[in-house]
């Protein structure tokens, strides 16, 4: 294999760059040439690619977002799309691509693979930390971070002014930021999507504590689970001072922690291997401190996580 082709895809997450930053460098470092698309899986379609060299990638291992860009493509969706990326990297040149993204990334490089027999390997790319086959994907330590950062800040504002605060972190259909930074940040409960909880005793908790003397409470909501709203409404019912916090989209941006640029040097480097090796339909993920290789149909399926042993802890805790 002498020329890959390197994209990022869906939603930026920080460590993106110092995945593409690896990919380049250990790629060249082994005579393999790189071909940067722009805007994901529309910049195969427009033929939107650009030769990096080891300057290109320099000075962009701190920076958050994607440094090639990133887009949905409804054209990739379609046969005849797929069609014409097919034929943009074959007249390039190219033999292999590396997708950096999460779960519909990785649906489109399986359908291309499938179609064409066209080598594929996916670097995992999400805050939501939602990817079947890694522990850890990119960018969800530094929104994780970003996430407590928040809400100790907002626990300050909660005690001083005996408040009740309801943070809404994102999480379209994983709990993981809501209950890793309810845990961190010690509130007081957490509310997601993979768990049916029961609002009624959330209440009841919370006017039991208002009564014993526990004024401040702060209660973290992953957006997908749908019931911020819900919450606002019951809870004013019995307590005036109520108030409700969308920290939003500060969640996928920012500077990488140390940890996701470590995770998207070693992915990097990985994923690049795995195309010398002849791996044709893989990911990369991280197991036990190090990176693995493993099928990329084993990698779409969502990651279903137990998150019940964590909020009863945080239940215990608080």
């Amino acid at each position: 294999m002498k020329r890959i082709a390197i994209l990022t895809s869906g939603g930026d997450s920080p460590g993106m760059n110092s995945a593409i930053r690896s990919v380049v460098r250990y790629a060249l470092s082994h005579g393999v040439s790189v071909t940067g698309v722009s805007h994901g899986y529309q910049g195969l379609v427009d033929k939107n690619f650009t030769e990096l060299d080891r300057r290109d990638v320099s000075n962009i291992i701190n920076l958050g977002g994607t440094f090639l860009k990133t887009a949905r493509s409804e054209e990739f969706l379609k046969r005849a799309g797929r069609e014409k990326a097919y034929k943009n990297m074959t007249e390039s040149g190219i033999e292999g691509f590396i997708v950096i993204g999460g779960n519909g990334s990785y649906k489109g490089a399986l359908v291309f693979n499938r179609e064409y027999d066209f080598p594929a390997v996916g670097i995992p790319a999400t805050i939501d930390n939602d990817i079947a086959g890694t522990q850890e994907t990119l960018g969800f330590d530094t929104a994780l971070n970003t996430a407590m950062d928040a809400i100790d800040k907002i626990r300050d504002t909660a005690y001083s002014m005996d408040r009740i605060f309801l943070v809404e972190v994102m999480g379209r259909e994983s709990g993981a930021i809501a209950v890793h930074s309810a845990l961190a940040g010690g509130a007081e409960d957490v509310i997601i999507p993979e768990i049916k909880q029961d609002m009624d005793s959330i209440l009841e908790k919370v006017k039991q504590g208002r009564k014993s003397g526990k004024k401040s409470w702060i209660i973290v909501v992953a957006e997908g689970s749908g019931k911020t709203g819900i919450m606002v409404e019951e809870l004013r019912k019995y307590i005036d001072d109520v108030r409700v916090t969308v920290i939003g989209h500060i969640q996928r941006g920012g500077s990488p922690s140390a940890f996701d640029r470590i995770l998207g040097a070693r992915m990097g480097s990985a994923a690049v291997d795995a195309l010398l090796r002849g791996k044709r339909h893989h990911a990369v993920g991280w197991r036990n401190d190090a990176p693995v290789v493993y099928p990329l149909k084993d990698a779409v399926e969502y990651k279903r996580e137990n998150f019940s042993q964590f909020i009863k802890l945080i239940q215990i805790l608080t």
